[in-house]
């Protein structure tokens, strides 16, 4: 069984993976790991033009997570008139959206999908009725 603390700290070991990080401590330092993928998107707005991207994400929590990923980067993410609430468009440099932001968002919400889904169960199984098999 996953605790909050113990995803917490998977999340935290995700960003550190996509930053580059070298030492354990800045491995145990989100706020060095954010610092990095910054400063990586810096670098990157430096060499090429950023384009506008589109994003479809297939449920709530999945937007949730890439709204705020975006925002914790500095990005804006925005939607079109008339477009799907799950439509989430980008101004961004394409190899920063490729090599960094969609690969980082996929690994975590793998893990918060996890830990939601083991969540779930349990309080069903606490709550409702311990036999939750699918027949």
């Amino acid at each position: 069984m996953t605790t909050e603390t113990e995803l917490k700290a998977k999340l935290r070991k995700i960003e550190a993976l996509f930053a580059g990080a070298s030492s354990h401590g800045e491995r145990t330092a989100a706020q060095a790991a954010r610092d990095r993928i910054q400063a990586k998107l810096k670098e990157m707005e430096g060499r090429e033009r950023a384009v506008e991207m589109k994003f479809t994400l297939g449920d709530g929590w999945n937007l949730k997570l890439f709204l705020a990923l975006c925002r914790r980067y500095g990005l804006k993410p925005f939607r079109r008139s008339g477009q799907r609430r799950t439509t989430v468009m980008l101004l961004v440099v394409p190899s920063f959206a490729n090599d960094i932001l969609w690969p980082e968002f996929t690994q975590l919400a793998e893990a918060l999908g996890a830990y939601l889904d083991e969540a779930t169960e349990r309080i069903i199984r606490d709550e409702v009725f311990k036999d939750i098999a699918e027949d």
